[in-house]
């Protein structure tokens, strides 16, 4: 477990595939977030 704290980046999100995984999910939030936002002003 200590060898665990002691690594700059457990959880390996720093990696370039960690950094595809963040960036799909930020890329999806978006997505979603203008879907929502596009069927609300159309329902106005």
């Amino acid at each position: 477990m200590l060898l665990l704290l002691l690594q700059a980046d457990p959880t390996g999100l720093s990696t370039p595939l960690g950094r595809v995984v963040i960036g799909l999910g930020l890329l999806a939030t978006v997505v979603v977030l203008v879907r929502l936002l596009w069927q609300y002003r159309n329902r106005r």
